[in-house]
C-alpha cells in the first residue's frame, strides 16, 4: 500500500496537491484529524486500496504529537512518503486577501500575520519529517506537475534535489543549501540565446565554453559529494540543492541539470526548475 500524507500552511496548496493525487487514482481524504491516520488505513487496505493521500493541517493540533510515532510505525507496514507544503507571509496574506477566505485558526482575536505564524510553530514538528515543498512562487499547473513527480518515485531512503530559482523572485523555502552562480558569463546577454534555457543546447554549449563555468560546477559537485553523507547520517529523507542566477532560466538551469546527471548513479534524483513552465 502506498501511502502519501499531505500537510502544510493554510493557503499553500494542500487542496490543489490532493486533487493532484486524486487525478492519479489514489483515494483522498481531506483534512484527517492526525489521530485517526492509523485507524483509515487499517480500515481501508484490506478494501484493496493500494493508494491513499490525505491531509492533515494545523486543526489536528491535539493530537499532533502521536503522529510521529505513528508515522514511524506505519513504514515498517507500507510506502509512505510526507509532504509540507510552505510559502513566505506576504504571499500567504496575499492569497487570503483575494479569496477573502478566513484562517482557519483565526477565532477572532488574532490577525491573519499571527495565525499563519502560529499555524507555522503548530506544524513545525511534522515539517521535520516531510519532503518541504515552496509554493510561493508556483502556478497550480506547477505544484501538480511536481506532486505527481514526487509521489512516482520509488520508494527510498533519501532523495537529492537539485533546484533552479532567480534570485529576483527570491530564495526557495525548501533549500537546504543555496548556490550563487550569478557571477558567471550571462547568456541572456546573447541575443539568440535569450529565449531559450539552460536545457537548449546553444546554451549548453555556450556554458560549457566557459572555463568559469565548469571550475565553479566542479566546486559546486565536489562540495556536494565531500557533505551529502554528513547530511545522510543526520536521517535526512529529502535533501534540496538550490542554484540560482537572476532570472532561473539560463546558468541556474544548466547547474542542476548537470549536476543531477553526476549524481544520478549514487542517488535518487529529483529535478525542479521553478521559474520555467
Amino acid at each position: 500500500m502506498k501511502l502519501v500524507v499531505i500537510s502544510g500552511l493554510s493557503g499553500s496548496g494542500k487542496s490543489v496537491a490532493l486533487k493532484a493525487m486524486e487525478d492519479a487514482g489514489y483515494y483522498c481524504i481531506d483534512n484527517l484529524p492526525a489521530d485517526m491516520l492509523p485507524a483509515v488505513v487499517g480500515h481501508l487496505r484490506p478494501t484493496g486500496c493500494n493508494e491513499l493521500a490525505v491531509s492533515i493541517d494545523a486543526r489536528s493540533a491535539t493530537s499532533l504529537a502521536r503522529l510521529p510515532e505513528d508515522m514511524a510505525r506505519l513504514r515498517g507496514e507500507l510506502e509512505l512518503k510526507v509532504i509540507f507544503l510552505e510559502t513566505k507571509e506576504d504571499t500567504l496574506v496575499k492569497r487570503f486577501s483575494e479569496t477573502r477566505r478566513r484562517h482557519p485558526l483565526n477565532t477572532g482575536e488574532l490577525s491573519l500575520q499571527e495565525c499563519i505564524r502560529a499555524e507555522r510553530d503548530i506544524l513545525a514538528p511534522l515539517r521535520r519529517l516531510a519532503h518541504p515543498l515552496d509554493t510561493s512562487d508556483l502556478s497550480a499547473n506547477s505544484l501538480r506537475a511536481w506532486i505527481k513527480e514526487f509521489c512516482a518515485l520509488k520508494s527510498a531512503a533519501f532523495t537529492l534535489v537539485f533546484q533552479s530559482f532567480g534570485f529576483k523572485h527570491g530564495i526557495p523555502l525548501d533549500a537546504d543549501l543555496v548556490f550563487d552562480v550569478r557571477c558567471l558569463p550571462n547568456p541572456h546577454y546573447c541575443p539568440e540565446l535569450r529565449p531559450l534555457t539552460g536545457r537548449d543546447a546553444p546554451v549548453i554549449e555556450f556554458l560549457r565554453g566557459q572555463p568559469p563555468v565548469l571550475a565553479m560546477l566542479e566546486d559546486i559537485r565536489a562540495y556536494v559529494a565531500k557533505w551529502l553523507p554528513a547530511y545522510i547520517e543526520d536521517n535526512r529523507s529529502y535533501f534540496t540543492v538550490a542554484l540560482g542566477c537572476t532570472g532561473g532560466q539560463h546558468r541556474s538551469v544548466w547547474f542542476a541539470e548537470t549536476l543531477a546527471e553526476r549524481f544520478h548513479a549514487g542517488h535518487q534524483v529529483l529535478v525542479r526548475h521553478r521559474e520555467l513552465p
